[in-house]
């Protein structure tokens, strides 16, 4: 399941693609589901661990890949943090929905991402679960109000 904390006063990355650029294993580079993540989001295509052919710089590394792709990756394949999914486009959110059917993803996140169709998603910040984008954008803004509440009492 989806679990997002909404702007909320925790402990997350900060800098999730410089951090992926040091930790990186050239085994999550040669999984199926990465590729398929790489191709769909960056358009380029993984050549082999080391060598990713992109439509618009030619060959490159992992390491110049999107911050959005190194983010989903992250999330997939190193629990060692909470994850800014700010980090990542509208292209991601599909993706974040399907690493959360492989595994519990908690991530932060600071706006509103475009999820589609029906989902599972907790908002951490007031437990509550919702199940479309109506629920979803109603629940990040009941969140919001309130963290800004939690903000004026601090």
């Amino acid at each position: 399941m989806l679990k997002i904390w909404y702007d909320a006063n925790i402990d997350y990355m900060k800098d999730a693609p410089s951090y992926f650029d040091n930790v990186y294993e050239d085994g999550w580079i040669e999984d199926a589901f990465v590729k398929e993540m790489i191709q769909d989001v960056d358009h380029c295509t993984v050549v082999s661990s080391h060598v990713i052919e992109s439509p618009i710089f030619g060959a490159i590394t992992p390491r110049e890949l999107s911050g959005g792709v190194k983010v989903l990756i992250l999330m997939l394949k190193d629990d060692s943090f909470i994850y800014n999914m700010s980090n990542c486009g509208d292209n991601c959110a599909k993706w974040i929905l399907k690493i959360a059917e492989k595994k519990d993803l908690t991530v932060y996140l600071q706006h509103i991402m475009q999820f589609e169709g029906t989902f599972t998603i907790e908002i951490m910040n007031t437990e509550k679960i919702v199940h479309n984008p109506q629920e979803y954008v109603e629940g990040l803004l009941e969140a919001e109000e309130m963290e800004d509440e939690r903000k004026l009492l601090v």
